[in-house]
């Protein structure tokens, strides 16, 4: 097949997006015939030359595009100049007669942004997308601290809802993949021609499971991500406060601009003995953590995706996450427990509620283990996400 990827950026040796979008690139070019338009950041090394078979079409990123993580995470105001460049090329190389069977926009995940793909006349496919989310109303008044562009997300709605341009790149689209079922709402009255899901990233192979333990005292809970207030690692600790004391002890894997106030409130709660927060570590270090975990858990009200839930039923834990976002969609009842989200309270106490059933029960956690890793398998493995995108493929065109 005569594949079109557009991506904002990729390489193997980044981070997010970038590596994600890599991982799709280098397998989908050993199985068709690829070319690939992106954009090659300031402080990486180029695509061209770390994927065989791919002919790779790669523009510089502009100069004047800002170093912040999260500002560019989240803005990504290169894509746009990437987004005219590539819609350009696109209808020059059309005019000169090449022809592409299929077109699929990799990256970016958001789905703020619209595709050049979209009136050039290739039928396409584009996803996983997902985002958007905004928090809970209860959440709100407690999320001060947070960067100041993360409020622009708000602008999202409007956005789906007026811009012409975003609108058409999900109505034109041949199929249009979300990262989670909760994609489809946020598409609203927008007339997609078909969707489904699919989780963002994926694995090579299965770790080996993580051994578990038959214990119901100092069971050990296991959080890893960035310690912000939309992930919940406060909802977390008030849960551990509600245990029974000895019941369990908290492991926070990460850092944020919310760890102050969270250890402050361990102190306060009297429990600052019972979680420890280990701040960044290597990846290589994360792996133990989850080897020596008992469960997982994700309290996050915001989640998109949920990386991270994807390695934790890899590595054979069950997982305790919010009903909402990318976690509701992964995270089934065969290998975890989903919990509403309403306000903090009765986060907190429904967070409990499923810790005291897991502490209490090693049978449940060992067969929710087993649950996770067939989860893992089936959702996250890159060989089978290649022949499933593959199918989509067809999909697409058979629907076109």
């Amino acid at each position: 097949m005569r594949l079109l990827l557009v991506v904002s950026t990729a390489h193997p040796e980044s981070v997010g997006e970038a590596w994600i979008a890599h991982q799709w690139i280098r397998r989908l070019a050993e199985r068709h015939d690829v070319t690939v338009l992106c954009y090659r950041q300031r402080a990486g090394l180029p695509l061209t030359g770390t994927v065989e078979g791919a002919r790779i079409v790669e523009w510089d990123e502009p100069p004047l595009i800002g170093r912040h993580e999260r500002f560019k995470a989240m803005l990504n105001p290169g894509y746009y100049p990437f987004a005219w460049r590539a819609r350009r090329w696109i209808r020059r190389a059309l005019a000169r007669g090449e022809r592409f069977d299929l077109a699929h926009q990799v990256t970016p995940v958001s789905l703020r942004f619209a595709s050049p793909l979209r009136d050039a006349g290739i039928p396409y496919v584009i996803g996983p997308v997902g985002g958007s989310l905004e928090s809970p109303p209860a959440f709100a008044d407690q999320e001060g601290g947070a960067p100041w562009f993360t409020g622009l997300r708000r602008l999202d709605r409007f956005r789906l809802r007026h811009s012409p341009a975003l609108r058409a790149t999900f109505a034109n689209a041949s199929l249009v993949v979300g990262i989670a079922d909760y994609v489809r709402d946020q598409l609203g009255d927008i007339a997609v021609r078909d969707f489904t899901t699919m989780s963002d990233t994926g694995i090579e192979v299965l770790p080996p499971a993580a051994p578990g333990s038959d214990r119901t005292e100092g069971v050990r809970l296991l959080y890893v991500g960035r310690v912000i207030r939309t992930k919940g690692v406060r909802d977390a600790v008030r849960a551990l406060h509600l245990l029974p004391r000895g019941t369990a002890t908290l492991d926070v894997v990460g850092d944020g601009y919310d760890r102050a106030a969270c250890e402050a409130l361990a102190a306060e709660l009297g429990i600052a003995d019972l979680v420890r927060f280990h701040g960044r570590v290597p990846h290589e270090a994360v792996d133990d953590f989850y080897a020596a975990a008992d469960v997982f858990v994700f309290p996050s009200y915001r989640e998109a995706g949920g990386i991270v839930v994807i390695e934790a039923l890899s590595h054979g834990l069950p997982v305790v996450a919010c009903d909402r976002g990318g976690p509701s969609s992964t995270v089934t009842d065969d290998c975890g427990i989903r919990v509403p989200v309403t306000d903090p309270e009765q986060l907190a106490r429904d967070l409990a509620d499923a810790l005291v059933r897991l502490c209490a029960d090693p049978g449940l956690r060992a067969r929710l283990a087993a649950g996770a890793r067939e989860r893992s398998a089936e959702v996250s493995l890159w060989d089978s996400r290649i022949e499933h995108m593959e199918s989509l493929y067809r999909r697409a065109l058979d629907g076109r």
